[in-house]
């Protein structure tokens, strides 16, 4: 599994595919790369560009 997280550069909020995205219908264990591409920040709303890999 790509467990990799990525951050939100506007506001920080840490997207990890071990959590996913429940709110939004991410099931844990989804990787970034497969998020839908309208998918955005939970916290600001900012879009999947918005966010680097942590490292």
């Amino acid at each position: 599994m790509d467990n990799r997280k990525f951050e939100c550069q506007p506001c920080g909020y840490i997207y990890d595919p071990a959590v996913g995205d429940p709110d939004s219908g991410i099931k844990p264990g989804t990787p970034f790369s497969e998020l839908p591409d309208d998918w955005v920040c939970p916290l600001c709303g900012a879009y999947k560009e918005d966010f680097e890999l942590v490292d």
